[in-house]
């Protein structure tokens, strides 16, 4: 959908940072508004939103496990026994 945002669910011991997590929420903001910069009619809705979504995504990405590290090192190391 919009290829700017960048995943934000790392493996244990990298999470995101909040100001990631609001520039995403921007991101998508503008995305599905079609609203790059909001205007002093706009700005309230726009910010209310950004707020809201980052407030949802860090809770979904609170909830989520984190990524599994890749198997690659481990099953090119397995075949190589």
């Amino acid at each position: 959908m919009c290829r700017s945002i960048k995943r934000l669910r790392q493996p244990a011991g990298i999470d995101p940072t909040p100001d990631e997590i609001e520039q995403a929420a921007r991101q998508f903001v503008r995305k599905i508004s079609g609203i790059q910069h909001p205007s002093s009619r706009t700005e309230v809705a726009f910010q209310q939103a950004i707020d809201e979504i980052s407030i949802v995504a860090t809770q979904l990405l609170q909830d989520l496990p984190p990524l599994q590290q890749p198997r690659r090192k481990q099953q090119t190391e397995e075949i190589a026994s």
